[in-house]
């Protein structure tokens, strides 16, 4: 007890780095990229200031620069030029996220790891991440499945080196691990969005995606943020799937989460810091009121405080240049 035990002993210069618990460095970071199949220039993300979706021709030159920032991942969603109610337009051998996986990796080979987001609500008319049965507006799984096998499949054929299936659907996990290894992709990874919460965080995301529902909301599928332990129902289940990598999704409004499946898997871990907790940063700072770096920085600790192996954040290239 006090005055023989002095915390503050341990905060003065160099010893406050020597005692430090958690570090947060560029190999930590994963780089959300947009590619349009719609523009031939890139479009500024009004509700995300200094996010951009980029035509096809402009994408190896960002991930270049990420790459050159030391930034180890990148992961990509696209937006197509043309929506049905089936996503027709999500696994054909040229759409628009196999043409980008493919640019990359002839460019940067293994200096990128690509990571592929796997659903169906960017190339869905309705909006919804899985066939919708239109007479009761229901998202139906068991039907959605096979797609998802199908699209995983497609952007690991075109070269991509992790796939990222985020529909919520149960048995998504084993369904994609079955077609990946039906097609002697046996050796890549999948990295589950296990614990996706329905949050109202996701709002400038839509925006960037051009992933809006057209009708209801996903809560039958994401699940309700009140919920903690079927977060780990959620995780243990796609782990037995087979599951390489779990992650949690919001990451700053989730940290419990992220704490409690890292506790109890022993699993890589990622956590996605989301477009809503990056935007409401971004506007404070803009209005002065936050020191942006700081409160970026602390942010990102935190998470990876939490027991985060990866972040996926918009924050990626701005974090990576000041750590430089």
């Amino acid at each position: 007890m006090f005055p023989q035990v002095r915390m503050r002993r341990l905060r003065s210069g160099k010893i406050r780095d020597l005692v430090r618990e958690t570090s947060l460095g560029v190999d930590d970071l994963i780089y959300p990229m947009f590619v349009d199949e719609t523009t031939d220039s890139s479009v500024d993300i009004s509700s995300m200031p200094g996010v951009q979706r980029l035509p096809l021709d402009k994408v190896v030159d960002d991930a270049k620069e990420a790459a050159d920032l030391g930034i180890p991942a990148l992961v990509l969603f696209g937006i197509p030029k043309s929506k049905d109610a089936v996503g027709t337009c999500s696994y054909g051998e040229d759409d628009i996220v196999q043409q980008a996986v493919r640019s990359i990796k002839e460019d940067l080979g293994k200096d990128m790891v690509v990571i592929t987001d796997v659903c169906m609500c960017e190339y869905t008319d309705h909006g919804h991440c899985g066939i919708v049965d239109m007479e009761t507006e229901e998202v139906l799984n068991d039907p959605t499945l096979d797609i998802l096998g199908k699209i995983a499949t497609s952007h690991v054929e075109a070269g991509a080196d992790i796939v990222a299936p985020s529909g919520m659907m149960d048995g998504m996990i084993g369904a994609i691990r079955n077609s990946l290894d039906e097609n002697h992709f046996e050796n890549t990874p999948i990295m589950s969005y296990a614990a996706k919460y329905t949050s109202a965080f996701y709002g400038p995301f839509r925006e960037a995606a051009d992933s809006a529902f057209q009708f209801g909301d996903r809560s039958t599928y994401q699940m309700d943020p009140a919920n903690s332990n079927e977060a780990i129902r959620e995780a243990e289940l796609d782990i037995l799937e087979g599951a390489d990598i779990i992650m949690v999704k919001p990451a700053l409004p989730y940290l419990d989460i992220i704490y409690r499946i890292k506790n109890e898997f022993k699993m890589p871990t990622a956590a996605y810091n989301v477009s809503g907790e990056y935007s409401m940063l971004k506007a404070a700072a803009e209005k002065g009121w936050l020191d942006e770096k700081l409160v970026m920085y602390e942010s990102l600790l935190s998470i990876k405080r939490a027991g985060a192996d990866m972040i996926l954040t918009y924050f990626a290239k701005d974090l990576a240049r000041m750590l430089k």
